[in-house]
């Protein structure tokens, strides 16, 4: 881990780490792909030509950068015409909170004391489909078309609709017994929690197998 990270396994450190986490998380993922697979070069998600996209997606990625400085360049001009605090009111708050959302919901799906990680010995398709967890947003889960509580079947069927998954995850519940993770804790004191618990992961020596690793939480 680095050097500075038990400087913030305190109640101040993490309530930073939150903050940081779900107002940059996003942009910096985007733009320097902080938290991202590594590659041998630098990545960014507006670079047609770096290492993340194949050959037949760069001309989408032009065309999306188009549709950014497009975006930016009307937003320029709402800003000559309301001024920034009005723009910031009406667009840049609600982006914040989606993109807080965003990040926020990837990170509780995939962060969980009881969800496993696996080296590649151990490491197959399946094993890691299934090293996901459903939450429960409450009356947000319809908010978010339900990517909150269905995280599970999106893993093993990634290419389904999403009106579909609930019925899917009813489906497959059964089928997968045990294998199946959930968690009702509310997303706010699930939050808090595995920012305090899900540190770092170490391997379990009295495993069988030696290339699964657990969430630790002490230094």
């Amino acid at each position: 881990m680095p050097w500075y990270s038990k400087y913030f396994n305190n109640p101040p450190g993490r309530v930073l780490t939150l903050a940081v986490t779900l107002i940059l998380g996003w942009p910096l993922y985007l733009a320097f792909n902080v938290s991202g697979r590594p590659y041998d070069r630098f990545a960014c998600h507006y670079d047609p030509y770096g290492p993340i996209y194949s050959t037949r997606e760069r001309l989408q990625i032009y065309i999306s950068d188009v549709g950014i400085f497009a975006v930016t360049y009307l937003l320029y001009r709402v800003v000559l015409a309301k001024g920034l605090a009005w723009l910031l009111c009406i667009y840049g708050v609600p982006l914040l909170i989606v993109n807080g959302f965003l990040v926020l919901i990837t990170y509780l799906q995939h962060t969980h004391p009881a969800l496993p990680h696996y080296d590649s010995s151990e490491w197959d398709w399946l094993k890691g489909a299934l090293a996901t967890a459903d939450r429960d947003y409450g009356m947000l889960n319809k908010v978010f078309h339900n990517i909150t509580d269905t995280h599970v079947a999106h893993h093993l069927f990634s290419t389904m609709p999403h009106y579909h998954a609930m019925e899917a995850t009813k489906a497959i519940k059964p089928i997968l017994g045990e294998y199946y993770q959930f968690d009702g804790t509310p997303f706010y004191k699930a939050m808090w929690r595995e920012t305090r618990e899900c540190l770092y992961v170490e391997p379990d020596d009295g495993a069988p197998n030696k290339g699964v690793f657990w969430y630790r939480n002490k230094y």
